[in-house]
């Protein structure tokens, strides 16, 4: 049996291969990459209220990313706007 699986294909088990992939993840997080502000959820809700104000968006339409660089961090907003719908 020894000579035999030696010629067989060492094939990794889906959780072995889960859990490298949740080593991975957990390494990401500790070096703080990957994270994001716990403010960042309801700086989103203030923003939409903010928005609706003027204009009629849904939350899809509003889109909140954070990014870590090495020298400064981004927040970027994207608003989709419809067209010719304010509610001046």
């Amino acid at each position: 049996m020894g000579l035999l699986s030696y010629f067989k294909k060492n094939k990794k088990s889906s959780a072995s291969q889960a859990k490298e992939r949740l080593q991975i993840l957990i390494a990401h997080e500790r070096n703080g990459r990957g994270s994001t502000p716990d403010y960042l959820p309801r700086l989103k809700s203030e923003l939409m209220t903010v928005i609706r104000k003027y204009v009629d968006v849904t939350e899809k339409d509003v889109n909140v990313q954070y990014e870590e660089g090495s020298h400064c961090d981004v927040l970027e907003l994207n608003i989709v706007l419809p067209e010719n719908k304010y509610k001046f």
